[in-house]
């Protein structure tokens, strides 16, 4: 077993009293809400400053899912949460399946809705978490700590150099020392508002970290075509009627057409999609999506490319 980094906490920028923030406790509360939304300014800043690592670590998360490998997420309390939530929302969204991205959190299922007193300290729980569910090579696994030094987090990321699986590290201390890992994702938005919150500026970083990372590996991995979400799992009134409203966007048929189209493909919505451009049966258009590894223009024999003068989208006009 490797040795796991000892360092105290009281290092990270993430403990550090806010010079701007001291007096919060007695401005009136317009003021408080005005200090609040100037100390966010920095979150999408900093997030915006590690672009090129986040598309490394998404490059690797990509690589892991094409060998077979799961994305696993691996924190302590908020951290842990934020984990949690990503995972949870990428069956519904991108049709993938549970056990394909895992989360795990100290102090397991408790830990989800309340405090699990010393659960983030316990080292030796992250192996026996991490060796509940198998992990190894070729799974990634993607630690978070708002102070990077969270001993349960460390600890895992250590078994997984052991195992010879890739491994990403989010925190948002700039101070370390950080464990070893392949991608260091370091969005540096400085002290909290309250002194060691986490859960306000350092969790809002690393949300929209995570959004990209996961969102981004699924756009690579052929779950959007165009900027449609083509593998929604239509598992409730409201999503049955997007998967619809991208058949009729995509398969360029009407709403009726769709529904009829979608039925056929059993709620595929690549499928159905597919179905309506280039005819065929459901289990011709699989074998076609098959052999593009899902990734649907291509299946439609669409290029690589984006048509000439395609791009970002004019802002509207501010009205008056």
């Amino acid at each position: 077993m490797q040795p796991v980094d000892t360092t105290p906490v009281s290092q990270s920028l993430t403990e550090s009293r806010n010079p701007r923030t001291t007096w919060i406790d007695r401005q009136p509360t317009a003021e408080v809400v005005r200090l609040f939304v100037q100390e966010d300014h920095a979150v999408s800043k900093a997030v915006e400053a590690i672009a090129g690592e986040i598309a490394r670590a998404v490059d690797l998360i990509v690589a892991a899912r094409r060998a077979g490998g799961r994305l696993v997420y691996l924190g302590a309390g908020t951290s842990g949460r934020l984990g949690i939530l990503d995972a949870s929302e990428l069956p519904p969204t991108f049709g993938v399946m549970p056990e394909e991205a895992v989360a795990l959190i100290a102090g397991g299922p408790a830990a989800v809705t309340q405090a699990v007193e010393g659960a983030e300290d316990d080292e030796a729980a992250a192996r026996h978490d991490l060796e509940g569910i198998r992990f190894g090579a070729p799974d990634l696994l993607l630690g978070i700590s708002a102070s990077g030094l969270t001993p349960y987090v460390r600890s895992g990321l250590a078994l997984a150099r052991e195992r010879e699986a890739r491994t990403v590290l989010l925190t948002c201390n700039p101070r370390g020392p950080f464990p070893p890992v392949d991608v260091l994702l370091n969005p540096v938005v400085g002290p909290e508002v309250i002194t060691g919150s986490t859960r306000l500026k350092s969790g809002t970083a690393c949300k929209m970290v995570l959004n990209m990372l996961s969102s981004v590996a699924m756009v690579r991995l052929g779950k959007v075509y165009q900027n449609l979400m083509v593998d929604v799992r239509a598992t409730n009134a409201k999503l049955r009627d997007r998967a619809l409203r991208i058949v009729v966007e995509a398969g360029k048929v009407s709403r009726e057409r769709a529904a009829e189209l979608l039925a056929l493909a059993e709620g595929e919505t690549k499928v159905a999609i597919l179905m309506a451009r280039r005819g065929g049966t459901p289990e011709l258009a699989r074998e076609t999506l098959e052999a593009t590894q899902g990734v649907l223009y291509r299946a439609l024999g669409e290029p690589d490319q984006p048509p000439a003068g395609a791009g970002p989208a004019a802002p509207a006009p501010s009205r008056p």
